[in-house]
Protein backbone atom coordinates (compact mmCIF):
# COMPACT_ATOMS: atom_id res chain seq x y z
CA UNK A 1 0.00 0.00 0.00
CA UNK A 2 2.75 2.44 1.05
CA UNK A 3 4.62 1.46 -2.02
CA UNK A 4 1.42 2.64 -4.47
CA UNK A 5 0.89 5.63 -2.66
CA UNK A 6 4.36 6.95 -3.21
CA UNK A 7 4.23 5.79 -6.36
CA UNK A 8 0.87 7.81 -6.74
CA UNK A 9 2.11 10.41 -5.36
CA UNK A 10 5.53 11.04 -7.17
CA UNK A 11 4.00 13.04 -9.64
CA UNK A 12 2.16 16.09 -7.87
CA UNK A 13 4.27 18.74 -8.52
CA UNK A 14 4.07 22.33 -6.03
CA UNK A 15 0.95 23.42 -6.95
CA UNK A 16 -0.04 26.09 -5.44
CA UNK A 17 3.63 27.54 -7.50
CA UNK A 18 2.31 26.69 -10.39
CA UNK A 19 -1.26 28.04 -10.15
CA UNK A 20 0.71 31.58 -9.01
CA UNK A 21 2.51 31.33 -12.63
CA UNK A 22 -0.92 29.80 -14.28
CA UNK A 23 0.02 32.03 -17.32
CA UNK A 24 2.93 29.82 -18.54
CA UNK A 25 0.44 26.47 -18.77
CA UNK A 26 2.98 24.59 -20.73
CA UNK A 27 3.73 23.51 -16.85
CA UNK A 28 -0.20 22.64 -16.51
CA UNK A 29 0.74 18.54 -16.56
CA UNK A 30 1.14 19.27 -12.39
CA UNK A 31 -2.21 19.91 -12.22
CA UNK A 32 -3.34 17.14 -13.97
CA UNK A 33 -0.98 14.65 -12.07
CA UNK A 34 -3.15 16.05 -8.68
CA UNK A 35 -6.37 15.00 -10.30
CA UNK A 36 -5.39 11.49 -11.52
CA UNK A 37 -3.40 10.78 -8.30
CA UNK A 38 -6.23 11.87 -6.03
CA UNK A 39 -8.00 9.16 -7.93
CA UNK A 40 -5.84 6.54 -7.18
CA UNK A 41 -6.17 7.71 -3.79
CA UNK A 42 -9.68 7.19 -4.29
CA UNK A 43 -9.17 3.53 -4.54
CA UNK A 44 -7.71 2.57 -1.00
CA UNK A 45 -9.44 0.12 0.92
CA UNK A 46 -8.34 1.37 4.17
CA UNK A 47 -11.17 4.21 4.61
CA UNK A 48 -11.18 3.80 8.26
CA UNK A 49 -7.77 5.76 8.84
CA UNK A 50 -8.55 9.56 9.29
CA UNK A 51 -6.12 10.54 6.60
CA UNK A 52 -7.97 8.65 3.85
CA UNK A 53 -11.42 10.30 5.35
CA UNK A 54 -9.43 13.99 4.67
CA UNK A 55 -8.74 12.88 1.10
CA UNK A 56 -12.14 11.77 0.28
CA UNK A 57 -13.41 15.45 1.57
CA UNK A 58 -11.12 16.85 -0.91
CA UNK A 59 -12.19 14.69 -3.75
CA UNK A 60 -15.19 16.35 -5.19
CA UNK A 61 -17.09 16.95 -8.26
CA UNK A 62 -14.71 20.62 -8.64
CA UNK A 63 -11.84 18.53 -8.54
CA UNK A 64 -13.21 15.90 -10.98
CA UNK A 65 -14.23 18.97 -13.52
CA UNK A 66 -11.01 20.11 -13.47
CA UNK A 67 -9.10 17.02 -14.58
CA UNK A 68 -11.88 16.84 -17.27
CA UNK A 69 -11.30 20.57 -18.62
CA UNK A 70 -7.65 19.20 -18.33
CA UNK A 71 -7.83 16.32 -20.39
CA UNK A 72 -10.21 17.06 -22.91
CA UNK A 73 -7.91 20.20 -23.76
CA UNK A 74 -4.34 18.29 -23.39
CA UNK A 75 -2.73 15.49 -24.72
CA UNK A 76 0.34 14.56 -22.77
CA UNK A 77 1.00 11.27 -24.99
CA UNK A 78 1.09 12.91 -28.53
CA UNK A 79 2.91 15.19 -30.10
CA UNK A 80 3.44 16.73 -33.53
CA UNK A 81 7.24 16.30 -34.44
CA UNK A 82 9.89 15.44 -33.30
CA UNK A 83 10.99 19.12 -31.92
CA UNK A 84 7.47 20.54 -31.58
CA UNK A 85 6.52 21.06 -27.92
CA UNK A 86 3.13 21.11 -27.92
CA UNK A 87 0.31 19.40 -26.05
CA UNK A 88 -2.95 20.50 -27.43
CA UNK A 89 -5.22 17.21 -28.41
CA UNK A 90 -6.46 16.68 -31.74
CA UNK A 91 -9.93 17.20 -32.45
CA UNK A 92 -10.09 20.20 -30.24
CA UNK A 93 -9.83 23.20 -33.38
CA UNK A 94 -10.00 22.06 -36.73
CA UNK A 95 -7.44 25.09 -37.87
CA UNK A 96 -4.71 23.43 -35.63
CA UNK A 97 -4.97 19.82 -36.94
CA UNK A 98 -4.42 21.04 -40.59
CA UNK A 99 -1.20 23.32 -39.41
CA UNK A 100 -0.01 19.92 -37.38
CA UNK A 101 -0.62 17.67 -40.34
CA UNK A 102 1.18 20.09 -42.33
CA UNK A 103 3.86 20.29 -39.96
CA UNK A 104 4.25 16.36 -39.42
CA UNK A 105 4.46 15.83 -43.30
CA UNK A 106 6.76 18.64 -44.01
CA UNK A 107 10.54 17.09 -43.96
CA UNK A 108 8.41 14.52 -46.96
CA UNK A 109 6.80 17.53 -48.18
CA UNK A 110 10.54 19.35 -48.87
CA UNK A 111 12.15 16.30 -50.36
CA UNK A 112 9.67 16.44 -52.83
CA UNK A 113 11.00 20.43 -53.19
CA UNK A 114 14.45 19.32 -53.69
CA UNK A 115 13.62 16.59 -56.19
CA UNK A 116 12.07 19.43 -57.96
CA UNK A 117 15.27 21.94 -57.92
CA UNK A 118 17.66 19.03 -58.52
CA UNK A 119 15.87 18.96 -62.21
CA UNK A 120 17.39 22.72 -62.69
CA UNK A 121 20.57 21.91 -61.32
CA UNK A 122 23.29 20.64 -62.95
CA UNK A 123 25.30 17.48 -61.19
CA UNK A 124 27.98 20.21 -60.63
CA UNK A 125 25.99 21.80 -57.43
CA UNK A 126 24.29 18.19 -56.70
CA UNK A 127 27.49 17.33 -55.32
CA UNK A 128 27.00 19.67 -52.41
CA UNK A 129 24.36 17.67 -50.39
CA UNK A 130 21.45 19.95 -51.72
CA UNK A 131 18.34 19.91 -49.20
CA UNK A 132 15.58 22.14 -48.67
CA UNK A 133 14.97 23.20 -45.13
CA UNK A 134 12.30 25.37 -43.17
CA UNK A 135 13.81 27.11 -40.65
CA UNK A 136 11.25 28.30 -37.84
CA UNK A 137 10.73 32.15 -38.00
CA UNK A 138 13.67 32.69 -40.76
CA UNK A 139 11.59 30.52 -43.79
CA UNK A 140 12.52 28.36 -46.69
CA UNK A 141 15.89 28.05 -47.82
CA UNK A 142 18.22 25.70 -50.57
CA UNK A 143 20.88 24.19 -48.52
CA UNK A 144 24.16 23.62 -50.04
CA UNK A 145 27.17 21.94 -48.10
CA UNK A 146 29.93 24.00 -48.55
CA UNK A 147 30.89 27.50 -50.33
CA UNK A 148 29.69 27.56 -54.11
CA UNK A 149 32.69 28.08 -56.60
CA UNK A 150 31.95 31.88 -57.99
CA UNK A 151 32.18 29.87 -61.91
CA UNK A 152 29.41 27.61 -60.71
CA UNK A 153 27.60 30.64 -58.98
CA UNK A 154 27.53 32.34 -62.37
CA UNK A 155 25.14 30.00 -63.94
CA UNK A 156 23.05 29.71 -61.65
CA UNK A 157 21.80 33.55 -61.17
CA UNK A 158 18.28 32.74 -59.60
CA UNK A 159 20.06 31.22 -56.32
CA UNK A 160 20.05 34.10 -53.63
CA UNK A 161 22.25 34.29 -51.07
CA UNK A 162 20.79 34.19 -47.92
CA UNK A 163 23.35 33.37 -44.87
CA UNK A 164 26.31 31.12 -44.25
CA UNK A 165 26.28 29.21 -41.25
CA UNK A 166 29.57 27.56 -39.48
CA UNK A 167 28.77 23.71 -38.24
CA UNK A 168 30.87 20.95 -37.13
CA UNK A 169 30.51 19.24 -40.51
CA UNK A 170 31.90 22.19 -42.50
CA UNK A 171 29.84 25.81 -43.91
CA UNK A 172 26.57 25.08 -44.57
CA UNK A 173 24.97 28.13 -47.23
CA UNK A 174 21.51 28.68 -47.52
CA UNK A 175 19.91 30.16 -50.22
CA UNK A 176 16.48 31.37 -51.49
CA UNK A 177 15.04 30.48 -55.06
CA UNK A 178 11.40 30.92 -56.76
CA UNK A 179 10.33 28.34 -54.84
CA UNK A 180 11.29 28.84 -51.38
CA UNK A 181 9.65 32.21 -51.85
CA UNK A 182 6.51 30.76 -52.77
CA UNK A 183 6.56 28.26 -49.46
CA UNK A 184 7.37 31.45 -47.19
CA UNK A 185 4.17 33.01 -48.98
CA UNK A 186 1.99 29.64 -48.81
CA UNK A 187 2.85 27.75 -45.90
CA UNK A 188 4.77 30.66 -43.60
CA UNK A 189 5.78 30.22 -40.37
CA UNK A 190 4.30 27.09 -39.82
CA UNK A 191 5.95 26.14 -36.17
CA UNK A 192 4.88 29.59 -34.60
CA UNK A 193 1.21 29.87 -36.29
CA UNK A 194 0.78 25.98 -34.16
CA UNK A 195 2.51 27.68 -31.15
CA UNK A 196 0.32 30.79 -30.93
CA UNK A 197 -2.97 28.93 -31.24
CA UNK A 198 -2.23 26.54 -28.88
CA UNK A 199 -0.56 29.65 -26.45
CA UNK A 200 -4.09 30.99 -27.27
CA UNK A 201 -6.04 27.65 -26.15
CA UNK A 202 -4.36 27.65 -22.98
CA UNK A 203 -4.75 30.34 -21.77
CA UNK A 204 -8.34 29.95 -21.82
CA UNK A 205 -7.96 26.81 -19.89
CA UNK A 206 -5.68 28.58 -17.41
CA UNK A 207 -8.28 31.30 -16.87
CA UNK A 208 -10.91 28.96 -16.26
CA UNK A 209 -8.57 26.62 -14.48
CA UNK A 210 -7.94 29.28 -12.32
CA UNK A 211 -11.70 29.58 -10.86
CA UNK A 212 -11.07 26.33 -8.87
CA UNK A 213 -7.67 27.49 -6.76
CA UNK A 214 -9.06 26.81 -4.25
CA UNK A 215 -9.90 23.33 -4.56
CA UNK A 216 -6.47 22.34 -5.90
CA UNK A 217 -4.53 24.14 -3.22
CA UNK A 218 -6.82 21.98 -0.81
CA UNK A 219 -6.47 18.99 -2.68
CA UNK A 220 -2.22 19.09 -2.90
CA UNK A 221 -2.43 20.02 0.73
CA UNK A 222 -3.90 16.77 1.39
CA UNK A 223 -1.78 14.85 -0.99
CA UNK A 224 1.53 16.37 0.95
CA UNK A 225 -0.33 14.87 4.13
CA UNK A 226 -0.44 11.32 2.81
CA UNK A 227 3.16 11.86 1.64
CA UNK A 228 4.42 12.85 4.89
CA UNK A 229 2.39 10.37 6.93
CA UNK A 230 3.50 7.54 4.29
CA UNK A 231 6.97 8.42 4.56
CA UNK A 232 6.74 8.20 8.32
CA UNK A 233 5.18 5.05 7.99
CA UNK A 234 7.61 3.72 5.93
CA UNK A 235 10.50 5.10 8.29
CA UNK A 236 9.14 3.56 11.22
CA UNK A 237 8.37 -0.25 8.96
CA UNK A 238 11.95 -0.19 7.51
CA UNK A 239 14.07 1.33 11.20
CA UNK A 240 11.66 -0.85 13.68
CA UNK A 241 10.19 1.73 15.32
CA UNK A 242 7.93 2.24 18.33
CA UNK A 243 4.21 3.67 18.67
CA UNK A 244 4.82 6.29 21.75
CA UNK A 245 2.48 6.69 24.48
CA UNK A 246 1.61 10.48 24.35
CA UNK A 247 -0.35 11.21 27.96
CA UNK A 248 -0.98 14.23 29.68
CA UNK A 249 1.63 13.47 32.47
CA UNK A 250 4.68 15.43 32.75
CA UNK A 251 6.59 12.44 32.36
CA UNK A 252 9.65 11.86 29.65
CA UNK A 253 10.36 7.86 29.67
CA UNK A 254 12.19 6.10 27.28
CA UNK A 255 13.63 2.79 26.71
CA UNK A 256 16.60 2.17 24.52
CA UNK A 257 16.09 5.41 22.66
CA UNK A 258 18.36 5.54 19.59
CA UNK A 259 19.35 9.14 17.62
CA UNK A 260 17.19 8.86 13.99
CA UNK A 261 19.83 10.17 12.16
CA UNK A 262 23.58 8.78 14.04
CA UNK A 263 22.06 5.27 14.33
CA UNK A 264 21.95 5.28 10.01
CA UNK A 265 25.36 6.27 9.67
CA UNK A 266 27.01 4.58 12.71
CA UNK A 267 28.60 0.96 12.68
CA UNK A 268 26.96 0.26 15.86
CA UNK A 269 24.87 2.59 17.78
CA UNK A 270 24.13 1.78 21.51
CA UNK A 271 20.59 2.64 22.85
CA UNK A 272 19.84 4.74 25.92
CA UNK A 273 17.37 5.14 28.88
CA UNK A 274 15.46 8.46 29.49
CA UNK A 275 13.60 8.63 32.57
CA UNK A 276 12.53 12.15 33.99
CA UNK A 277 8.81 12.30 35.94
CA UNK A 278 8.08 14.43 39.25
CA UNK A 279 11.44 14.55 40.64
CA UNK A 280 15.24 14.90 38.77
CA UNK A 281 14.21 17.27 36.25
CA UNK A 282 17.63 18.65 35.77
CA UNK A 283 19.84 16.36 34.30
CA UNK A 284 23.60 16.98 33.75
CA UNK A 285 25.33 14.63 31.49
CA UNK A 286 29.18 14.69 31.86
CA UNK A 287 31.46 12.59 30.49
CA UNK A 288 34.51 12.80 28.07
CA UNK A 289 34.77 14.56 24.87
CA UNK A 290 33.90 12.19 22.46
CA UNK A 291 31.90 10.06 24.69
CA UNK A 292 28.55 10.67 23.05
CA UNK A 293 27.15 13.44 25.28
CA UNK A 294 25.69 15.82 22.36
CA UNK A 295 23.72 13.32 20.65
CA UNK A 296 22.36 11.79 23.62
CA UNK A 297 20.85 15.27 24.32
CA UNK A 298 19.44 15.39 20.59
CA UNK A 299 18.30 12.19 20.19
CA UNK A 300 15.84 12.81 23.46
CA UNK A 301 14.74 15.64 21.72
CA UNK A 302 14.39 14.15 18.52
CA UNK A 303 12.15 11.43 19.96
CA UNK A 304 10.13 13.72 21.67
CA UNK A 305 9.79 15.96 18.66
CA UNK A 306 8.33 12.94 16.13
CA UNK A 307 5.92 11.73 18.66
CA UNK A 308 4.34 15.08 19.24
CA UNK A 309 3.85 15.25 14.98
CA UNK A 310 2.33 11.89 15.08
CA UNK A 311 5.15 9.74 14.14
CA UNK A 312 6.73 6.27 15.50
CA UNK A 313 10.05 6.78 17.38
CA UNK A 314 13.38 5.11 17.44
CA UNK A 315 12.88 3.33 21.25
CA UNK A 316 11.87 0.24 22.75
CA UNK A 317 9.75 1.94 24.36
CA UNK A 318 8.52 5.75 24.86
CA UNK A 319 6.05 7.37 27.53
CA UNK A 320 6.06 11.00 26.62
CA UNK A 321 4.25 13.56 28.20
CA UNK A 322 2.52 16.58 25.85
CA UNK A 323 5.47 19.52 25.75
CA UNK A 324 4.47 23.21 24.94
CA UNK A 325 8.02 24.04 23.76
CA UNK A 326 11.46 22.43 22.97
CA UNK A 327 14.15 25.14 23.85
CA UNK A 328 17.96 24.44 23.00
CA UNK A 329 21.36 25.65 23.56
CA UNK A 330 23.56 23.97 21.27
CA UNK A 331 26.17 24.73 18.46
CA UNK A 332 25.98 28.12 17.48
CA UNK A 333 26.11 29.20 13.79
CA UNK A 334 28.16 31.95 13.28
CA UNK A 335 27.17 34.66 10.66
CA UNK A 336 27.44 38.45 9.19
CA UNK A 337 23.91 38.66 9.20
CA UNK A 338 23.43 39.57 12.93
CA UNK A 339 26.12 41.96 15.04
CA UNK A 340 26.54 39.00 18.07
CA UNK A 341 29.17 37.10 18.73
CA UNK A 342 28.61 33.36 19.19
CA UNK A 343 28.52 33.76 23.18
CA UNK A 344 26.19 36.38 22.75
CA UNK A 345 24.00 34.13 20.46
CA UNK A 346 24.39 31.24 23.44
CA UNK A 347 23.53 34.04 26.22
CA UNK A 348 20.51 35.40 23.88
CA UNK A 349 19.38 31.53 23.53
CA UNK A 350 19.36 30.75 27.26
CA UNK A 351 17.53 34.48 27.86
CA UNK A 352 14.73 32.94 26.18
CA UNK A 353 14.65 29.97 27.76
CA UNK A 354 14.59 31.06 31.51
CA UNK A 355 12.51 33.47 30.18
CA UNK A 356 9.67 31.34 28.38
CA UNK A 357 10.31 27.78 29.93
CA UNK A 358 7.03 25.64 31.79
CA UNK A 359 7.33 22.25 33.51
CA UNK A 360 5.78 21.37 30.32
CA UNK A 361 8.84 22.93 28.18
CA UNK A 362 11.96 20.21 27.60
CA UNK A 363 15.59 22.57 27.49
CA UNK A 364 18.62 21.26 26.13
CA UNK A 365 21.78 22.81 27.47
CA UNK A 366 24.99 21.85 25.36
CA UNK A 367 28.67 22.99 26.43
CA UNK A 368 27.28 26.54 27.84
CA UNK A 369 29.67 29.11 28.84
CA UNK A 370 32.66 27.58 27.37
CA UNK A 371 33.01 30.87 25.20
CA UNK A 372 33.99 32.91 27.68
CA UNK A 373 36.20 32.57 30.69
CA UNK A 374 36.21 29.22 32.38
CA UNK A 375 35.21 30.93 35.64
CA UNK A 376 32.67 33.48 34.02
CA UNK A 377 31.33 30.68 32.09
CA UNK A 378 31.01 28.66 34.86
CA UNK A 379 29.00 30.61 37.07
CA UNK A 380 26.43 31.32 34.55
CA UNK A 381 26.04 27.14 33.64
CA UNK A 382 25.92 27.12 37.89
CA UNK A 383 23.31 30.00 38.27
CA UNK A 384 21.15 28.83 35.05
CA UNK A 385 20.91 25.61 36.38
CA UNK A 386 20.29 26.97 39.97
CA UNK A 387 17.38 28.76 39.06
CA UNK A 388 15.48 26.01 37.11
CA UNK A 389 15.71 23.67 39.93
CA UNK A 390 14.67 25.98 42.64
CA UNK A 391 11.40 26.40 40.66
CA UNK A 392 8.38 24.66 41.96
CA UNK A 393 7.41 23.37 38.34
CA UNK A 394 11.04 23.05 36.84
CA UNK A 395 11.00 22.19 33.20
CA UNK A 396 12.70 18.86 31.79
CA UNK A 397 16.76 19.86 31.32
CA UNK A 398 19.17 18.42 29.56
CA UNK A 399 22.87 19.77 30.36
CA UNK A 400 25.76 18.85 28.95
CA UNK A 401 29.02 19.55 30.26
CA UNK A 402 33.11 19.55 30.85
CA UNK A 403 32.99 21.60 33.78
CA UNK A 404 33.86 19.52 36.78
CA UNK A 405 33.33 22.51 39.12
CA UNK A 406 29.70 21.94 38.97
CA UNK A 407 29.88 18.91 41.54
CA UNK A 408 31.39 21.04 44.10
CA UNK A 409 28.33 22.13 46.17
CA UNK A 410 29.38 25.69 46.63
CA UNK A 411 29.05 26.18 43.09
CA UNK A 412 26.30 23.85 42.41
CA UNK A 413 24.02 23.17 45.70
CA UNK A 414 22.56 19.99 45.72
CA UNK A 415 18.71 19.47 45.05
CA UNK A 416 16.55 16.89 44.60
CA UNK A 417 15.72 18.11 41.13
CA UNK A 418 19.28 17.78 39.91
CA UNK A 419 20.49 14.05 39.07
CA UNK A 420 23.98 13.65 37.42
CA UNK A 421 24.29 11.27 34.97
CA UNK A 422 28.24 10.07 32.63
CA UNK A 423 28.66 8.19 29.47
CA UNK A 424 30.93 5.71 30.73
CA UNK A 425 34.20 4.58 29.87
CA UNK A 426 36.66 1.62 30.07
CA UNK A 427 39.54 2.35 31.03
CA UNK A 428 42.01 -0.59 31.88
CA UNK A 429 45.51 1.77 32.92
CA UNK A 430 46.43 2.06 36.36
CA UNK A 431 46.67 5.57 35.74
CA UNK A 432 47.43 8.34 33.28
CA UNK A 433 51.14 8.37 33.19
CA UNK A 434 51.34 4.97 31.83
CA UNK A 435 47.99 5.42 29.71
CA UNK A 436 47.70 4.00 26.08
CA UNK A 437 45.78 4.73 23.36
CA UNK A 438 44.24 1.13 23.71
CA UNK A 439 43.66 1.20 27.00
CA UNK A 440 40.59 3.59 26.80
CA UNK A 441 37.61 2.30 25.26
CA UNK A 442 34.08 4.58 25.11
CA UNK A 443 30.91 2.88 25.78
CA UNK A 444 28.46 5.41 24.71
CA UNK A 445 25.93 4.42 27.74
CA UNK A 446 24.51 6.60 29.58
CA UNK A 447 25.00 5.37 33.64
CA UNK A 448 24.28 7.55 36.59
CA UNK A 449 27.36 9.30 38.55
CA UNK A 450 29.81 11.76 36.84
CA UNK A 451 33.37 11.61 35.38
CA UNK A 452 36.13 14.27 35.86
CA UNK A 453 38.80 13.21 33.10
CA UNK A 454 37.91 14.38 29.56
CA UNK A 455 40.71 12.18 27.58
CA UNK A 456 41.38 14.88 25.78
CA UNK A 457 44.60 13.43 24.53
CA UNK A 458 43.08 10.29 23.28
CA UNK A 459 40.77 12.62 21.48
CA UNK A 460 43.63 14.39 19.93
CA UNK A 461 44.81 11.18 18.58
CA UNK A 462 41.83 9.93 17.21
CA UNK A 463 41.54 12.76 14.96
CA UNK A 464 45.14 12.18 13.76
CA UNK A 465 47.41 15.05 15.81
CA UNK A 466 50.88 14.22 15.60
CA UNK A 467 52.85 12.29 18.31
CA UNK A 468 55.38 15.18 18.40
CA UNK A 469 52.12 17.43 20.30
CA UNK A 470 50.74 14.42 21.97
CA UNK A 471 53.80 13.85 24.01
CA UNK A 472 54.43 17.37 24.89
CA UNK A 473 50.36 17.47 26.12
CA UNK A 474 50.91 14.59 28.11
CA UNK A 475 54.35 16.34 29.25
CA UNK A 476 51.89 19.28 30.56
CA UNK A 477 49.27 17.70 31.40
CA UNK A 478 51.71 15.59 33.82
CA UNK A 479 53.27 18.88 35.28
CA UNK A 480 50.22 20.79 36.04
CA UNK A 481 48.41 17.66 37.83
CA UNK A 482 51.54 17.43 40.08
CA UNK A 483 51.28 20.92 40.93
CA UNK A 484 54.71 21.41 39.35
CA UNK A 485 56.28 24.57 36.84
CA UNK A 486 56.06 23.69 33.36
CA UNK A 487 59.42 24.19 31.34
CA UNK A 488 59.67 25.74 28.38
CA UNK A 489 59.78 23.89 24.90
CA UNK A 490 63.70 22.46 24.72
CA UNK A 491 62.98 22.44 20.51
CA UNK A 492 65.92 22.79 18.41
CA UNK A 493 63.72 25.73 16.34
CA UNK A 494 63.11 27.22 19.53
CA UNK A 495 66.73 26.69 21.28
CA UNK A 496 68.19 28.44 18.07
CA UNK A 497 66.04 31.34 18.04
CA UNK A 498 66.49 32.34 21.98
CA UNK A 499 70.20 32.16 21.24
CA UNK A 500 69.07 34.36 18.43
CA UNK A 501 67.48 37.02 20.25
CA UNK A 502 70.16 36.92 22.94
CA UNK A 503 73.13 37.72 21.46
CA UNK A 504 70.97 40.70 19.41
CA UNK A 505 69.74 42.09 23.05
CA UNK A 506 73.82 41.41 24.17
CA UNK A 507 74.72 44.09 21.10
CA UNK A 508 72.29 46.29 21.45
CA UNK A 509 73.54 46.67 24.89
CA UNK A 510 76.86 46.82 23.59
CA UNK A 511 76.04 50.17 21.86
CA UNK A 512 77.04 53.17 22.52
CA UNK A 513 74.78 55.44 20.49
CA UNK A 514 76.75 58.52 20.89
CA UNK A 515 80.17 57.35 20.06
CA UNK A 516 78.91 54.03 17.50
CA UNK A 517 78.11 53.38 14.77
CA UNK A 518 74.53 53.18 14.27
CA UNK A 519 74.28 52.05 10.28
CA UNK A 520 76.97 49.46 11.12
CA UNK A 521 74.92 48.32 13.72
CA UNK A 522 71.82 47.79 11.91
CA UNK A 523 73.46 46.27 8.61
CA UNK A 524 74.97 43.82 11.36
CA UNK A 525 71.53 43.08 12.55
CA UNK A 526 70.04 42.64 8.79
CA UNK A 527 72.42 40.03 7.71
CA UNK A 528 71.91 38.23 11.06
CA UNK A 529 68.32 38.27 10.25
CA UNK A 530 68.73 37.28 6.48
CA UNK A 531 71.33 34.75 7.73
CA UNK A 532 69.46 32.85 10.25
CA UNK A 533 65.80 33.15 7.99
Amino acid sequence: MTEALQDSLRHVKDIPRLIKSVGALWQIRGIFEVETSQRHDHQIEFTQLHIVGKVFSAIGDDLAHVGHLITGVLDFDQSCGENLETIVAYGLCEELDKLKTLYKGLPDFLNKVTDLEMKNISEDISEYQVSTVYVPQVGYFLRLMGNLEESVAERFPYLELAFVAETAEGKECFYRTHRTLELDKVLGDLYHKILDMERAILRNLAANIEEYTQTLESAAKVAAEIDCVTALAIAARDYGYVRPDLREDDVLIIENGRHVLQEMTANRYVPNDTHITKEGRINIVTGPNYSGKSIYAKQVALITFLAHIGSFVPADKAIIGIQDRIFTRVASKETVGISQSSFMIDLNQISVMLRHSTSRSLCLIDEFGKGTLTSDGIGLLCATLLEFASRKSPPKVLACTHFSEIFDENNLPKSPQIIFYTMSVLDSSNNHEDRKFEDIVFLYRLVPGYKVPSYGIHCAQLAGVSEEILNRSRYVQKLLLSGKPIDRLNAPGVVSRDREYRDLAESLLALDCKTGNVTAFKEDILERRIGGS
